[in-house]
C-alpha cells in the first residue's frame, strides 16, 4: 500500500500542476473546501498517523486547520515526496511483530483516548489516503483534468 500510495501521489501531483494556483485553491464544495486544501489535509493526516506509528514530529496545526497545512504550491510537492519516501522505508521495516501490537493515543477526532490494533491503524491511513485522493480526482474531473488509471493491479512495478 505505500508503493500504491507513492504511485498515485505523483500522478495526483502531476495532474493537479496542469492548474493554475486559482483552479487548485478554488472552493469546489468538498470537506476540505478546494484541490490544494484536500492535498493538504491529506499530508497533515499522514504525518499526524506517523507521529503515532512511527515517531515522526506531529503537526502543529490541528484537524479544522489541515487546509492549510502546507500552502505553498511548491513547498507541498517536495514535502509529499518526501512523506511518501519516508512511509516506504518505514513500512519496508514492518514485521509481524509490530502489527500485532496494539496503538495507543488521545485521538482529538473522537475526543477520548483510543487503544486499536496497530495493523488497523495502518490500514485506516492508508484508506484514508485513498478516500481523499478519490475525492481529489473527482474534484480534477469536474474541473476538465484527465487523470490516470487508479486500479491497484495496474501499478507499474505490478505489471507484467
Amino acid at each position: 500500500m505505500a508503493r500504491y500510495n507513492r504511485w498515485q501521489n505523483r500522478a495526483m501531483m502531476e495532474e493537479v500542476a496542469r492548474l493554475g494556483a486559482a483552479e487548485r485553491m478554488a472552493p469546489r464544495g468538498a470537506h476540505w473546501g478546494s484541490i490544494q486544501g484536500t492535498m493538504a489535509h491529506l499530508l497533515w493526516a499522514d504525518h499526524v498517523w506517523m507521529s503515532r506509528l512511527d515517531g515522526w514530529e506531529a503537526p502543529h496545526a490541528r484537524l479544522e486547520d489541515s487546509a492549510g497545512f502546507v500552502a505553498d504550491w511548491s513547498e507541498y510537492r517536495s514535502k509529499r515526496q518526501i512523506t511518501d519516501a519516508r512511509i516506504s522505508r518505514w513500512s519496508q521495516g514492518l514485521s509481524e511483530a509490530d502489527l500485532a501490537e496494539d496503538l495507543s493515543w488521545y485521538s482529538g477526532a473522537a475526543g477520548r483516548e483510543m487503544t486499536v490494533p496497530r495493523a488497523i491503524c495502518i490500514v485506516h491511513m492508508f484508506n484514508h489516503q485513498t478516500h481523499h485522493r478519490g475525492q481529489i480526482s473527482a474534484m480534477l474531473t469536474a474541473a476538465g483534468v484527465l487523470t490516470a488509471p487508479t486500479d491497484l493491479f495496474l501499478m507499474p512495478d505490478l505489471v507484467g
